[in-house]
């Protein structure tokens, strides 16, 4: 059933690329607890440190999965993946296959931020625009990190309406019941 479903996503996913009218994507994550961080001793979904995760914007800890999401400029997701907890950002957008139009942009936070890896998307035809810290280096135009901040609220815009579909608990016994219920809600 979960491969179904989630085979299903990534054919319509394409669709729905081709069917939008702007080049222009968002990449951000978001946490999915399994448990409360009391209950993580008792939890039989899943086990391990790599699971117990921190959501710097939320400012507390997690257990469960990170949600690395693509949505188009309207806000509709087109891929995802699921990562543990502790991974960074950057390990996400790796790990997706990331079949994005030629010429497309794809906006994404300081925590995307991989020279290497906006290289390899340029060779693609992608191009990955990541806010930069000040000091970074070769650091973004004023009007670029202004145009990434405007074009990344859609992403977090997307995110509270994944949020508010999703219930307070997801009730599941293992670990691909859980993530089933949760590809349903994406």
């Amino acid at each position: 059933m979960g491969e179904t479903l989630s085979e299903l996503f990534f054919h319509v996913g394409p669709a729905l690329k081709e069917l939008s009218l702007h080049d222009t994507y968002s990449i951000d994550s978001f946490p999915l607890a399994v448990c409360h961080n009391i209950r993580i001793s008792g939890s039989r979904m899943v086990k391990g440190a790599e699971y117990r995760g921190y959501c710097a914007s939320k400012r507390s800890y997690f257990y469960g999965y990170k949600v690395p999401v693509v949505v188009t400029a309207d806000g509709i997701p087109v891929e995802y993946t699921f990562t543990s907890g502790s991974s960074h950002d950057i390990f996400g957008l790796k790990q997706m296959p990331l079949n994005l139009p030629e010429g497309s942009t794809l906006y994404a936070d300081a925590a995307y931020r991989d020279y290497t890896l906006e290289e390899m998307l340029a060779d693609e035809g992608i191009r990955l625009l990541s806010a930069r810290k000040a000091n970074s280096k070769p650091p973004h135009e004023p009007w670029v990190e202004y145009l990434i901040s405007i074009k990344r609220k859609r992403i977090e815009v997307s995110f509270s309406d994944i949020a508010k579909y999703l219930p307070k608990t997801i009730h599941a016994v293992t670990e691909n019941g859980f993530l089933i219920k949760l590809i349903a809600f994406i």
